[in-house]
Protein backbone atom coordinates (compact mmCIF):
# COMPACT_ATOMS: atom_id res chain seq x y z
CA UNK A 1 0.00 0.00 0.00
CA UNK A 2 1.11 3.49 -1.01
CA UNK A 3 1.44 6.30 1.80
CA UNK A 4 1.78 9.40 0.70
CA UNK A 5 5.65 9.79 2.56
CA UNK A 6 6.20 7.64 -0.56
CA UNK A 7 6.34 10.15 -2.88
CA UNK A 8 8.46 12.45 -0.81
CA UNK A 9 12.04 12.03 -2.23
CA UNK A 10 15.49 11.87 -0.24
CA UNK A 11 17.75 13.40 -2.69
CA UNK A 12 18.02 13.73 -6.80
CA UNK A 13 20.95 11.97 -8.74
CA UNK A 14 21.42 14.50 -11.24
CA UNK A 15 21.24 18.45 -11.74
CA UNK A 16 19.35 20.07 -14.80
CA UNK A 17 19.64 24.22 -15.29
CA UNK A 18 16.96 24.83 -17.87
CA UNK A 19 14.55 23.74 -20.11
CA UNK A 20 11.42 22.89 -20.87
CA UNK A 21 8.36 19.97 -21.60
CA UNK A 22 4.97 19.71 -22.65
CA UNK A 23 2.05 17.65 -21.90
CA UNK A 24 -1.66 17.45 -22.89
CA UNK A 25 -4.20 16.57 -20.68
CA UNK A 26 -7.48 15.41 -20.98
CA UNK A 27 -10.81 15.92 -18.85
CA UNK A 28 -12.67 13.02 -17.81
CA UNK A 29 -16.18 12.66 -17.18
CA UNK A 30 -17.42 10.36 -13.95
CA UNK A 31 -19.47 7.98 -14.01
CA UNK A 32 -19.65 7.70 -10.59
CA UNK A 33 -19.31 11.23 -8.88
CA UNK A 34 -17.01 12.40 -6.65
CA UNK A 35 -19.09 15.25 -4.83
CA UNK A 36 -17.75 15.81 -1.25
CA UNK A 37 -13.79 15.33 0.35
CA UNK A 38 -11.86 15.23 3.36
CA UNK A 39 -8.75 16.77 4.74
CA UNK A 40 -6.15 17.09 1.99
CA UNK A 41 -8.15 16.40 -1.26
CA UNK A 42 -9.17 12.73 0.01
CA UNK A 43 -12.78 11.77 -1.63
CA UNK A 44 -15.56 11.09 1.09
CA UNK A 45 -16.36 8.17 -1.59
CA UNK A 46 -15.01 6.66 -4.48
CA UNK A 47 -15.39 7.73 -8.35
CA UNK A 48 -15.12 5.99 -11.74
CA UNK A 49 -14.14 7.84 -15.37
CA UNK A 50 -14.40 7.75 -18.57
CA UNK A 51 -11.08 9.44 -19.87
CA UNK A 52 -11.84 11.81 -22.77
CA UNK A 53 -9.66 12.20 -25.75
CA UNK A 54 -10.36 15.61 -28.11
CA UNK A 55 -11.23 17.90 -24.45
CA UNK A 56 -7.93 18.76 -23.57
CA UNK A 57 -5.64 20.99 -21.89
CA UNK A 58 -2.27 21.67 -23.69
CA UNK A 59 0.82 22.96 -21.20
CA UNK A 60 4.20 24.02 -21.78
CA UNK A 61 6.38 24.42 -18.61
CA UNK A 62 9.87 26.03 -19.30
CA UNK A 63 12.54 26.41 -16.38
CA UNK A 64 15.35 28.57 -15.29
CA UNK A 65 17.35 27.26 -12.55
CA UNK A 66 17.25 30.92 -10.22
CA UNK A 67 20.93 32.85 -9.91
CA UNK A 68 21.89 31.70 -6.37
CA UNK A 69 25.50 33.45 -6.91
CA UNK A 70 25.22 35.61 -4.54
CA UNK A 71 24.43 35.53 -0.50
CA UNK A 72 21.75 38.83 -1.05
CA UNK A 73 19.70 36.72 -3.51
CA UNK A 74 16.81 35.72 -0.93
CA UNK A 75 14.20 34.84 -4.51
CA UNK A 76 14.46 30.94 -3.45
CA UNK A 77 12.39 31.59 -0.86
CA UNK A 78 9.36 31.90 -2.73
CA UNK A 79 7.92 30.13 -5.69
CA UNK A 80 8.88 32.07 -8.60
CA UNK A 81 6.59 31.76 -12.06
CA UNK A 82 4.36 33.02 -14.52
CA UNK A 83 1.43 32.18 -15.96
CA UNK A 84 0.08 32.58 -19.67
CA UNK A 85 -3.53 31.19 -20.70
CA UNK A 86 -3.69 30.82 -24.70
CA UNK A 87 -0.42 33.32 -25.03
CA UNK A 88 -1.27 35.87 -22.76
CA UNK A 89 -0.96 36.56 -19.19
CA UNK A 90 -3.37 35.54 -16.81
CA UNK A 91 -3.53 36.77 -13.95
CA UNK A 92 -6.84 35.73 -12.06
CA UNK A 93 -5.24 31.83 -12.28
CA UNK A 94 -2.10 32.47 -10.68
CA UNK A 95 -3.71 32.21 -7.16
CA UNK A 96 -4.89 28.35 -7.73
CA UNK A 97 -1.07 27.78 -9.11
CA UNK A 98 0.05 29.36 -6.00
CA UNK A 99 -1.91 27.18 -3.54
CA UNK A 100 -1.06 23.91 -5.72
CA UNK A 101 2.40 24.46 -5.46
CA UNK A 102 2.54 25.42 -1.76
CA UNK A 103 0.55 21.92 -1.18
CA UNK A 104 2.81 19.56 -3.64
CA UNK A 105 6.33 21.60 -2.15
CA UNK A 106 7.00 18.60 0.34
CA UNK A 107 7.24 16.28 -2.81
CA UNK A 108 9.03 18.20 -5.54
CA UNK A 109 11.12 19.79 -2.82
CA UNK A 110 13.20 21.22 -6.10
CA UNK A 111 10.00 24.22 -7.17
CA UNK A 112 11.69 26.90 -5.43
CA UNK A 113 14.96 26.47 -6.93
CA UNK A 114 13.61 27.57 -10.30
CA UNK A 115 11.10 29.85 -12.18
CA UNK A 116 8.84 28.76 -14.38
CA UNK A 117 6.78 30.29 -17.46
CA UNK A 118 3.41 28.15 -17.41
CA UNK A 119 2.26 28.47 -20.71
CA UNK A 120 -1.58 26.56 -21.06
CA UNK A 121 -4.39 26.24 -23.38
CA UNK A 122 -7.75 23.95 -23.66
CA UNK A 123 -9.08 22.87 -26.47
CA UNK A 124 -12.79 23.19 -24.94
CA UNK A 125 -14.29 26.17 -22.47
CA UNK A 126 -12.67 26.92 -19.47
CA UNK A 127 -14.41 27.14 -16.55
CA UNK A 128 -17.91 25.44 -17.80
CA UNK A 129 -18.20 22.36 -16.41
CA UNK A 130 -16.32 20.41 -18.57
CA UNK A 131 -13.58 19.55 -15.72
CA UNK A 132 -11.20 21.77 -17.02
CA UNK A 133 -9.18 22.44 -13.87
CA UNK A 134 -9.10 18.45 -13.65
CA UNK A 135 -7.21 18.51 -17.54
CA UNK A 136 -5.47 21.65 -16.18
CA UNK A 137 -3.50 20.01 -13.42
CA UNK A 138 -3.11 16.65 -14.56
CA UNK A 139 -0.89 18.59 -17.69
CA UNK A 140 0.71 20.55 -14.90
CA UNK A 141 1.37 17.66 -13.00
CA UNK A 142 2.54 15.65 -15.78
CA UNK A 143 5.27 18.31 -16.35
CA UNK A 144 6.59 18.92 -13.05
CA UNK A 145 7.31 15.07 -12.91
CA UNK A 146 9.01 15.70 -16.11
CA UNK A 147 11.29 17.74 -14.42
CA UNK A 148 11.48 15.45 -11.38
CA UNK A 149 12.12 12.88 -13.87
CA UNK A 150 15.06 14.77 -15.19
CA UNK A 151 16.69 15.29 -11.95
CA UNK A 152 16.20 11.69 -10.89
CA UNK A 153 16.42 9.16 -14.29
CA UNK A 154 16.40 6.03 -12.14
CA UNK A 155 12.42 6.60 -11.42
CA UNK A 156 10.41 3.73 -12.68
CA UNK A 157 7.20 4.39 -15.14
CA UNK A 158 4.91 3.14 -12.17
CA UNK A 159 6.23 5.60 -10.09
CA UNK A 160 6.45 8.26 -12.51
CA UNK A 161 2.76 7.89 -13.06
CA UNK A 162 1.42 7.23 -9.98
CA UNK A 163 2.65 10.47 -8.59
CA UNK A 164 1.79 12.26 -11.73
CA UNK A 165 -1.94 11.50 -10.00
CA UNK A 166 -1.14 11.94 -6.73
CA UNK A 167 0.24 15.60 -7.24
CA UNK A 168 -2.46 16.45 -9.47
CA UNK A 169 -5.08 15.40 -7.17
CA UNK A 170 -3.35 18.09 -4.94
CA UNK A 171 -4.93 20.80 -7.35
CA UNK A 172 -8.21 19.38 -8.16
CA UNK A 173 -9.66 16.00 -6.92
CA UNK A 174 -10.67 15.17 -10.37
CA UNK A 175 -7.22 15.65 -12.36
CA UNK A 176 -6.02 12.68 -10.69
CA UNK A 177 -8.39 10.44 -13.18
CA UNK A 178 -6.88 12.50 -16.24
CA UNK A 179 -3.39 11.24 -16.20
CA UNK A 180 -4.28 7.25 -17.58
CA UNK A 181 -7.07 6.26 -19.33
CA UNK A 182 -9.43 4.40 -20.44
CA UNK A 183 -11.15 3.97 -17.57
CA UNK A 184 -10.17 5.48 -14.36
CA UNK A 185 -11.40 4.34 -10.14
CA UNK A 186 -10.07 6.65 -7.59
CA UNK A 187 -11.06 5.99 -4.03
CA UNK A 188 -10.77 2.86 -2.29
CA UNK A 189 -13.07 0.44 -3.01
CA UNK A 190 -12.60 -2.72 -1.38
CA UNK A 191 -13.14 -5.28 -4.66
CA UNK A 192 -11.14 -3.05 -7.10
CA UNK A 193 -7.55 -3.94 -7.01
CA UNK A 194 -5.08 -1.46 -6.04
CA UNK A 195 -7.46 1.48 -5.64
CA UNK A 196 -6.46 4.40 -3.36
CA UNK A 197 -7.58 7.43 -2.52
CA UNK A 198 -4.31 9.23 -3.11
CA UNK A 199 -4.74 8.79 -6.75
CA UNK A 200 -6.31 7.10 -10.02
CA UNK A 201 -5.69 3.62 -11.26
CA UNK A 202 -6.41 2.33 -14.41
CA UNK A 203 -9.72 0.34 -14.05
CA UNK A 204 -8.05 -3.65 -13.49
CA UNK A 205 -11.14 -5.55 -13.86
CA UNK A 206 -12.75 -7.01 -17.66
CA UNK A 207 -14.29 -4.59 -19.80
CA UNK A 208 -16.31 -5.29 -22.45
CA UNK A 209 -16.66 -4.96 -25.69
CA UNK A 210 -19.14 -3.05 -25.70
CA UNK A 211 -17.35 -0.19 -23.57
CA UNK A 212 -14.95 0.25 -25.63
CA UNK A 213 -14.60 3.55 -27.80
CA UNK A 214 -17.19 5.18 -26.18
CA UNK A 215 -18.39 8.20 -27.33
CA UNK A 216 -19.54 11.19 -25.80
CA UNK A 217 -21.10 13.99 -27.64
CA UNK A 218 -21.16 17.38 -25.20
CA UNK A 219 -23.76 19.96 -25.43
CA UNK A 220 -22.79 23.26 -24.49
CA UNK A 221 -25.81 24.62 -23.29
CA UNK A 222 -24.21 27.35 -21.37
CA UNK A 223 -20.19 28.28 -21.66
CA UNK A 224 -20.33 30.84 -18.73
CA UNK A 225 -18.19 29.99 -15.82
CA UNK A 226 -20.03 27.44 -13.29
CA UNK A 227 -23.06 29.18 -10.62
CA UNK A 228 -20.72 27.25 -8.02
CA UNK A 229 -17.10 26.49 -7.76
CA UNK A 230 -16.17 22.69 -7.21
CA UNK A 231 -14.75 23.28 -3.91
CA UNK A 232 -17.80 25.09 -2.66
CA UNK A 233 -19.86 22.34 -3.84
CA UNK A 234 -17.76 19.73 -1.88
CA UNK A 235 -17.62 21.95 0.94
CA UNK A 236 -21.68 22.02 1.08
CA UNK A 237 -21.45 17.71 1.83
CA UNK A 238 -19.87 18.15 5.11
CA UNK A 239 -23.22 19.63 6.88
CA UNK A 240 -25.80 17.84 4.39
CA UNK A 241 -28.43 16.17 5.77
CA UNK A 242 -28.20 13.09 2.92
CA UNK A 243 -24.32 12.89 2.34
CA UNK A 244 -23.13 9.94 4.67
CA UNK A 245 -26.46 7.80 2.54
CA UNK A 246 -24.67 9.59 -0.80
CA UNK A 247 -21.35 7.73 -0.04
CA UNK A 248 -22.83 4.48 0.76
CA UNK A 249 -24.83 4.80 -2.82
CA UNK A 250 -21.43 5.51 -5.01
CA UNK A 251 -20.23 2.84 -3.26
CA UNK A 252 -22.61 0.45 -4.50
CA UNK A 253 -23.30 2.50 -8.45
CA UNK A 254 -19.12 1.30 -8.32
CA UNK A 255 -20.15 -2.32 -7.53
CA UNK A 256 -22.81 -2.48 -10.22
CA UNK A 257 -20.72 -1.22 -12.66
CA UNK A 258 -18.13 -3.72 -12.20
CA UNK A 259 -20.51 -6.81 -13.13
CA UNK A 260 -22.09 -4.17 -15.55
CA UNK A 261 -18.03 -3.43 -17.10
CA UNK A 262 -17.94 -7.32 -17.35
CA UNK A 263 -21.40 -8.17 -18.57
CA UNK A 264 -21.70 -5.68 -21.38
CA UNK A 265 -25.30 -5.04 -19.67
CA UNK A 266 -26.37 -1.34 -21.60
CA UNK A 267 -29.50 -0.77 -20.01
CA UNK A 268 -28.00 -1.48 -16.35
CA UNK A 269 -25.47 0.61 -17.06
CA UNK A 270 -27.93 3.56 -18.51
CA UNK A 271 -29.50 3.20 -15.11
CA UNK A 272 -26.60 4.17 -12.63
CA UNK A 273 -24.88 6.75 -14.69
CA UNK A 274 -28.23 8.48 -15.32
CA UNK A 275 -29.32 7.68 -11.88
CA UNK A 276 -25.62 9.58 -10.34
CA UNK A 277 -26.00 12.34 -12.41
CA UNK A 278 -29.55 13.38 -11.15
CA UNK A 279 -28.37 12.07 -7.54
CA UNK A 280 -25.18 15.12 -7.61
CA UNK A 281 -27.32 17.69 -8.70
CA UNK A 282 -29.93 16.48 -6.59
CA UNK A 283 -27.72 16.74 -3.40
CA UNK A 284 -27.05 20.20 -4.55
CA UNK A 285 -30.15 20.99 -4.70
CA UNK A 286 -30.80 19.54 -0.96
CA UNK A 287 -27.62 21.61 0.36
CA UNK A 288 -27.71 24.80 2.35
CA UNK A 289 -27.37 27.72 0.78
CA UNK A 290 -29.18 25.29 -2.40
CA UNK A 291 -28.31 25.57 -6.01
CA UNK A 292 -30.12 24.52 -9.01
CA UNK A 293 -27.58 24.14 -11.84
CA UNK A 294 -29.46 23.05 -14.71
CA UNK A 295 -30.77 25.51 -17.49
CA UNK A 296 -34.34 24.55 -18.94
CA UNK A 297 -32.32 23.45 -21.84
CA UNK A 298 -30.63 20.83 -20.03
CA UNK A 299 -33.92 19.41 -18.96
CA UNK A 300 -35.16 19.97 -22.95
CA UNK A 301 -32.07 17.76 -23.57
CA UNK A 302 -32.75 14.86 -21.00
CA UNK A 303 -36.59 14.47 -21.76
CA UNK A 304 -35.77 14.35 -25.64
CA UNK A 305 -33.01 11.58 -24.85
CA UNK A 306 -35.49 10.04 -22.95
CA UNK A 307 -37.91 9.75 -25.60
CA UNK A 308 -35.86 8.93 -28.15
CA UNK A 309 -34.30 5.80 -26.59
CA UNK A 310 -37.75 4.71 -25.66
CA UNK A 311 -38.65 4.90 -29.19
CA UNK A 312 -35.05 4.14 -31.01
CA UNK A 313 -34.60 1.46 -28.77
CA UNK A 314 -31.18 2.93 -29.21
CA UNK A 315 -28.92 3.09 -26.20
CA UNK A 316 -27.81 5.97 -25.39
CA UNK A 317 -28.09 7.87 -21.99
CA UNK A 318 -27.09 11.04 -20.57
CA UNK A 319 -24.49 12.16 -17.73
CA UNK A 320 -24.00 15.42 -16.04
CA UNK A 321 -21.29 17.58 -14.08
CA UNK A 322 -21.65 20.41 -11.64
CA UNK A 323 -23.02 22.53 -14.65
CA UNK A 324 -25.66 22.93 -17.14
CA UNK A 325 -23.81 20.92 -19.85
CA UNK A 326 -24.96 17.61 -21.36
CA UNK A 327 -22.77 14.21 -22.08
CA UNK A 328 -24.22 12.73 -24.34
CA UNK A 329 -22.44 8.71 -24.17
CA UNK A 330 -23.37 5.81 -26.42
CA UNK A 331 -21.36 2.64 -27.65
CA UNK A 332 -19.66 3.57 -31.00
CA UNK A 333 -21.20 1.37 -33.30
CA UNK A 334 -24.39 3.70 -32.93
CA UNK A 335 -22.70 6.63 -33.51
CA UNK A 336 -24.16 7.70 -36.97
CA UNK A 337 -27.77 7.18 -36.06
CA UNK A 338 -26.87 9.18 -32.28
CA UNK A 339 -25.45 11.93 -34.06
CA UNK A 340 -28.20 12.13 -36.57
CA UNK A 341 -30.79 12.91 -33.38
CA UNK A 342 -28.05 15.07 -31.87
CA UNK A 343 -28.14 17.57 -34.93
CA UNK A 344 -32.06 16.87 -35.75
CA UNK A 345 -33.58 17.71 -32.15
CA UNK A 346 -30.43 18.87 -29.42
CA UNK A 347 -28.25 21.18 -31.04
CA UNK A 348 -30.96 23.30 -30.81
CA UNK A 349 -31.08 23.90 -26.68
CA UNK A 350 -27.26 24.24 -26.94
CA UNK A 351 -25.50 27.80 -26.59
CA UNK A 352 -25.15 28.90 -30.13
CA UNK A 353 -26.00 25.81 -31.88
CA UNK A 354 -22.37 24.23 -29.91
CA UNK A 355 -21.60 21.02 -29.31
CA UNK A 356 -18.32 18.79 -28.99
CA UNK A 357 -17.79 15.70 -30.60
CA UNK A 358 -15.45 12.80 -28.29
CA UNK A 359 -14.78 10.31 -27.18
CA UNK A 360 -12.88 7.48 -24.85
CA UNK A 361 -9.00 8.32 -24.59
CA UNK A 362 -5.61 7.44 -22.99
CA UNK A 363 -4.61 9.88 -20.77
CA UNK A 364 -1.94 12.30 -20.70
CA UNK A 365 0.19 12.81 -23.78
CA UNK A 366 4.07 14.02 -24.06
CA UNK A 367 4.09 16.36 -26.72
CA UNK A 368 8.70 16.71 -27.96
Amino acid sequence: MFSAKDFIPTQYSHSIERGDFQWSAPSNIALVKYWGKKDNQIPANPSVSFTLNNCKTITKLAFAKKDISTPLNVTNTNFSFDLLFEGKPKEDFKPKIQKFLERIEIYLPFLKDYHFTIDTENTFPHSSGIASSASGMAALAMNFMSLEKALNPEMTEEYFFKKASFLARLGSGSACRSVKGQVVVWGNQENIKGSSDLFGVEFPNVIHANFKNFQDTILLVDKGEKQVSSTIGHDLMHSHPYAERRFAQAHENLDQLIAIFESGDLGEFIKVVESEALTLHAMMMTSMPYFILMKPNTLQIINAIWKFRNESKIPVCFTLDAGANVHVLYPENVSDAVLQFIKDELVGFCQNGQYIYDEIGNGATSIH
